[in-house]
């Protein structure tokens, strides 16, 4: 797990664990990222499903109602097959201007 900072988002990228390892800890590390906003990189992830993709809803889910942004980066699902209440896109940059997003609407009340 390779961890780097840009601003208030933390970018965690899978680069040699297993998917069960990388997120184990990321849920163990997770109080290191709690107060930031967060972007999963998993474009090394060859094989990868919506099965495996729902294990990060729980952690997003609580992540996202203490009002931070969780965004998760791959290019092995198509957009129409992945659960509605995940945020994935398809490029770290595309990630980035979620996260604007998303801050600018916090800002704004919505």
């Amino acid at each position: 797990m390779i961890v780097s900072i840009e601003g208030n988002t933390y970018i965690i990228t899978q680069e040699k664990l297993q998917l069960v390892e990388f997120i184990y800890k990321l849920k163990t590390d997770y109080g290191k990222f709690e107060n930031s906003n967060i972007i999963v990189n998993l474009f090394s992830l060859k094989e990868l499903d919506n099965n495996d993709l729902l294990e990060f809803l729980q952690l997003s889910n609580a992540h996202r109602e203490n009002k931070h942004s969780f965004v998760i980066v791959t290019t092995n699902r198509s957009i129409n097959e992945i659960d509605e209440k995940l945020i994935v896109v398809p490029t770290l940059q595309e990630a980035k201007d979620i996260i604007e997003m998303e801050e600018i609407e916090r800002d704004l009340g919505f």
